[in-house]
């Protein structure tokens, strides 16, 4: 049974914990809607992806207004 026999160091639990950083997305340009996006996603604003629409977008209805 894996046991530890001394306690980590907080050196070491340091070094351990030293990849665990978050990071930033990597954004780009929407070719077609020229808002940003995702690398390598569907484009959250206008569904298109690699030249071609890949996700419908629904867009809310306009409330009429009382006239």
């Amino acid at each position: 049974m894996g046991v530890p026999k001394r306690r980590v160091s907080h050196a070491r639990q340091g070094e351990r914990r030293a990849h665990h950083a978050l990071t930033t997305p990597q954004l780009e340009e929407c070719p077609h809607c020229h808002q940003q996006k995702r690398a390598h996603h569907a484009c959250a604003n206008c569904g298109w992806y690699n030249g071609r629409e890949a996700v419908h977008i629904k867009t809310k209805a306009k409330p009429e207004s009382p006239a």
